[in-house]
């Protein structure tokens, strides 16, 4: 892969990581938030509300976006000290050039698109 080419992803990538940090953030300060206060601001815990599901449902649903937003960020945080070492661009498992469309369309994409289907077949 050229470096032109590298450079431009490691710049879509920075990118991708800068708006997930604050997409993160969002959600942890919102969570935090509706957590504590009632309906008219103020701090406290509405046991009739609590009750009714629906904070527990947004506390698990915030919660496993965080996640899978912490999982990609460690994903793209990964692609970009390959980036820096020179082993971007190459299947973590079998050694080959992961091909540049996959990149192109995955820029954090550690392994070739065999591999990928493989590991997918065995965690079914």
């Amino acid at each position: 892969m050229k470096k032109r080419e590298i450079a431009s992803l490691k710049k879509k990538l920075l990118a991708e990581k800068e708006q997930l940090e604050k997409q993160v953030r969002d959600l942890e300060e919102t969570g935090l938030l509706t957590s504590q206060m009632d309906e008219t601001g103020d701090v406290s815990f509405d046991e009739e509300y609590a009750g009714s599901g629906t904070i527990t449902f947004e506390r698990e649903r915030d919660l496993s976006l965080t996640n899978n937003m912490r999982d990609l960020l460690g994903k793209i945080n990964v692609a970009l000290e390959k980036m820096e070492n020179g082993t971007y661009g190459v299947c973590d498992f079998c050694g080959k050039p992961i091909p540049e469309a996959r990149l192109m369309a995955l820029p954090y994409a550690n392994l070739c698109i065999e591999d990928k289907q493989k590991e997918e077949k065995t965690s079914k």
